[in-house]
């Protein structure tokens, strides 16, 4: 009895500190060395970001460590009026939960942003000084509970109704959410924060003229989405928001009070309740009540998380989440590779009205967790060049996946313009004669050799097999780029099969002729919303096709060029053609690298740490 005792007063000793501050920080390497300083002194694990704006901090360790860590940091005028989120817990098992929510180890990281509202992330962030009214819990409840008494406080109209508006993701809120009887409630149903502010502009109508009562987890994601709510103007002034979040609220009611189920937490807890027992949750299999997510069981499309219960369970099972359904996703579609193993995969179903056959697929890799890394990868599609193919280009690229492999995925696929072999007649002397069993400039042999794709082709192009070899109509044109400007829509069409069989993709790299291809695609983001997402483009050795339309800075897209500078010497696209093609992105949301090494893709430092810096602002 006393040993089992002295355990309960140890895992009693065990806590979790959440916090946030928003402020300007004069000395962010200073804060850097304090938090680095302070948190290995006091043996604390966890999750610290600093940017220019402020800091973001979720840590565990001992309850007196925990303490002593809150009167350091409240000693530094900065955080006057933080608050100190604490909880007692159980000490964290090593397990892949405690992994992937980092609670095995210290990570200290400078962002750009504590909380990425945006997919366009290298855009200016919401001004947090614009951000809703706070309401403590108790008021919270009370505005609920007497919605009618508090729109006629805040001025009589017809037309104003109150709106509880969830800033969380799809995952968080099918284990818990508030469930007030006569208020109107919006679950936004999204994938991740990020993707919050595209759901706000196509549902604008929908919030104008109402009181909007906004929550999250602990406060911080409705700090940035208010203020973009209210920084629309004219209807958005009635925001609101719940101070501290659910667990201010749930601290204040236990029994639960308006929130059923469980507040998803993002540490090793994986969830915290109330008083009241009662399970929201359901399996996505079986539909039965459950919402544990320690098993940490993810779709196999895009990583959500997803919840199966004990029972459906089995090693080896792929899940597709409820959104990749309602995309037409199906199991089977797209093959898991285990162990980091990269290969190509057959697309199945090839889109109609691509005419070639025998398309590589992609080569998609398990998310590698560790407590420092990212819990999910990023996934860029990438687009070959012209004459090449998936393999050769992946051959290519292999140096730029090893560096980026800690926090992305390279996925590889064939354009759907397949290209006949061709091959260049040898000089020979006119005054000799070859022998007569010799025939004249024979072709290489076939049996041995790859196809090779192309985004875009000629107007005089057709649809030939690449098994025979034709002679090349002249020698190598460093310019035959500028007449390759037809087969676009039939690409489109194949891109948007790939995106909705191996979709979704956060980034989309094109190299060469697939750098053009991914500008146009950028270019037509409107019109092709819905069927081709992603949050970011990486243009390399790129140049403009049917973009003469687009004036300087009008594709709005988050995107990085990288090309060969005027030493550069890249013998195939001009550093002034892909200087140009950046030209026409919008200089606020991209980033320009120039190297000295030709028609490559530099994986040397300072170059990659460039590439690096753009990639992180997205995870």
């Amino acid at each position: 009895m006393a040993g089992s005792s002295s355990r309960d007063e140890e895992e009693a000793e065990y806590g979790v500190l959440l916090y946030y501050k928003f402020t300007s920080i004069p000395d962010l390497d200073n804060l850097f060395t304090f938090f680095d300083s302070n948190c290995r002194s006091l043996s604390l694990l966890g999750r610290v970001r600093l940017s220019p704006n402020g800091v973001n901090v979720t840590v565990g360790g001992k309850l007196s460590s925990l303490e002593k860590h809150i009167a350091a940091v409240s000693s530094n005028s900065l955080f006057d009026g933080t608050d100190f989120k604490l909880a007692s817990c159980c000490r964290p098992a090593n397990d892949k939960v405690a992994q992937e929510c980092g609670f095995t180890s210290l990570s200290i990281r400078v962002v750009k942003e504590l909380v990425t509202f945006s997919c366009h992330p290298l855009l200016k962030s919401p001004d947090v000084s614009n951000a809703g009214r706070h309401l403590s819990a108790a008021e919270f409840h009370s505005v609920i509970q007497h919605a009618g008494k508090f729109l006629e406080k805040e001025g009589p109209d017809d037309h104003k109704k109150l709106v509880l508006l969830d800033a969380r993701n799809l995952y968080e809120t099918r284990i818990g959410k508030f469930q007030p009887p006569n208020v109107e409630t919006l679950d936004p149903e999204i994938r991740q924060y990020s993707d919050l502010q595209s759901w706000i502009d196509n549902n604008s109508e929908e919030l104008r003229g109402n009181c909007v009562l906004m929550y999250c987890t602990g406060g911080i994601r409705c700090e940035t989405a208010s203020a973009y709510l209210r920084s629309k103007g004219d209807g958005f002034e009635n925001v609101f928001q719940l101070f501290g979040g659910i667990q201010r609220y749930l601290e204040q009611f236990p029994d639960g009070g308006f929130f059923k189920g469980k507040n998803f937490v993002f540490d090793h807890r994986v969830s915290v309740g109330s008083s009241d027992a009662n399970i929201l949750g359901t399996c996505l299999l079986c539909s039965s009540p459950f919402d544990d997510y320690s098993s940490r069981s993810r779709c196999t499309h895009c990583r959500m998380l997803v919840l199966v219960c004990d029972s459906c369970r089995k090693k080896g099972s792929q899940y597709i989440c409820e959104l990749c359904q309602k995309n037409g996703k199906t199991v089977g579609s797209i093959p898991l590779i285990e162990n980091n193993k990269s290969q190509e995969l057959f697309i199945p179903n090839e889109p109609e009205g691509v005419p070639t056959s025998d398309h590589t697929g992609f080569s998609p890799q398990l998310p590698w967790r560790n407590g420092t890394k990212p819990s999910r990868k990023l996934r860029i599609l990438c687009l070959h060049g012209f004459r090449q193919n998936a393999s050769s280009f992946k051959g290519r690229t292999a140096s730029l996946a090893k560096k980026l492999k800690n926090f992305a995925d390279l996925v590889f696929i064939n354009a759907p313009h397949e290209l006949p072999f061709i091959y260049q007649t040898g000089l020979r002397d006119p005054n000799s004669c070859p022998p007569p069993s010799v025939p004249p400039n024979p072709p290489p042999p076939s049996n041995n050799c790859s196809k090779k794709f192309a985004w875009f082709i000629s107007p005089d192009f057709s649809c030939r097999s690449g098994t025979n070899w034709e002679i090349a109509d002249c020698p190598f044109d460093p310019l035959q780029y500028m007449q390759q400007t037809d087969g676009f829509d039939a690409s489109l069409a194949y891109l948007k099969g790939v995106f909705s069989q191996a979709g979704p993709f956060d980034g989309i790299l094109g190299f060469s002729q697939g750098a053009a291809m991914v500008a146009l695609v950028c270019a037509q983001n409107r019109v092709t919303k819905g069927e081709i997402d992603f949050r970011f483009a990486i243009l390399c050795s790129g140049f403009a096709v049917e973009l003469a339309d687009y004036e300087k800075g009008s594709i709005n897209c988050p995107s990085l060029h990288i090309f060969g500078n005027d030493q550069g010497n890249d013998r195939q696209i001009s550093s002034q053609a892909s200087r140009e093609l950046a030209s026409l992105f919008d200089d606020g949301c991209s980033v320009v690298i120039e190297h000295e090494f030709g028609h490559i893709i530099p994986t040397r430092s300072p170059y990659i740490d460039e590439i690096k810096d753009f990639l992180h602002r997205f995870l």
